[in-house]
């Protein structure tokens, strides 16, 4: 098989292009569309169903979560996730590439393949530039939805890279780690709506601001290491030290867990229930925002 390239989290275009081509989309590899379905904005099952990279399925990042759970997309349990990645012919051994087809290139790939990495998973990539840029390079789609056989999956949750309310509550005295929140710079101060009802934007206490967004170029590509690197030190962020990312819903958090990964940092966690979460249990004085003020 080619050579990957890029990073152990991203491969590029045209290393799965080939890679395909060689496996035939066998059970060594395997390619998901994790293209999310949010109301009004966008529905990835559909869109899926049009036009996917060959071989790929679908990954739905809300039908693969905690449902009994009031927050948003709280992950499964480990049962869970194996009988639903099971069910997308993927076992320990399978080289699950990701993507999304996001208009940025890369929104919920990066969730998915946390989803992979906190359950122990560690041949898991994501598609850098996302289905974006394999269209723009003229590569093969189709619309036919490939048949696998199911598979055994074992799922061991590494519960150190997941943080509850009551780890970020304690962090507000403790400061054991850094906490960093991926959303837009206007929904973390509050001068920004929060998409959805019955929630107005804000931070956590102690946390600090840097967008995922800012990560990305204008192409939808990650950002070379060395610009990776830069964006955590102009925000005060050491890379020695424990890391907690948080946002919305534990989405976007997840490309700056990718990002310090793809650096070398493999121990950064993710605030799983997030703004939404904290927002709902928070006492008012944990939640600090313009938008009160209002």
């Amino acid at each position: 098989m080619a050579q990957q390239l890029l990073s152990r989290a991203l491969v590029s275009a045209s290393w799965l292009s080939a890679a395909l081509k060689e496996s035939q989309a066998g059970a060594a590899l395997r390619v998901l569309d994790a293209s999310f379905y949010y109301p009004a904005i966008r529905d990835g099952r559909k869109e899926y169903a049009e036009k996917h990279i060959p071989g790929a399925l679908y990954f739905d990042i809300d039908e693969c979560k905690d449902k009994s759970s009031p927050y948003e997309v709280m992950l499964p349990s480990e049962a869970d996730f194996a009988k639903y990645v099971g069910k997308l012919g993927i076992n320990n051994e399978s080289h699950v590439v990701v993507y999304d087809a996001d208009h940025l290139g890369m929104y919920y790939a990066p969730r998915a393949w946390w989803m992979f990495k906190v359950f122990g998973h560690h041949k898991v990539s994501v598609l850098d530039g996302g289905f974006r840029n394999w269209l723009s390079q003229g590569l093969q789609v189709t619309a036919e939805v490939p048949k696998v056989e199911p598979e055994t999956y074992k799922a061991v949750l590494n519960s150190s890279r997941v943080k509850t309310y009551e780890d970020i509550l304690r962090n507000m005295d403790s400061k054991e780690f850094q906490l960093v929140d991926s959303r837009s710079e206007g929904r973390f101060q509050g001068t920004e709506p929060e998409p959805g009802e019955g929630i107005y934007p804000g931070h956590i206490p102690g946390s600090s601001n840097l967008p995922f967004t800012s990560f990305l170029t204008e192409e939808g590509y990650e950002k070379s290491p060395d610009e990776i690197r830069n964006l955590f030190q102009l925000k005060g962020i050491d890379l020695n030290k424990p890391l907690t990312i948080t946002c919305r819903r534990g989405v976007t958090a997840c490309q700056l867990v990718m990002a310090s990964y793809i650096l070398g940092k493999e121990d950064t966690a993710v605030y799983d229930g997030s703004w939404f979460e904290w927002f709902h249990r928070a006492q008012p004085e944990h939640k600090i925002s313009e938008w009160k003020n209002q």
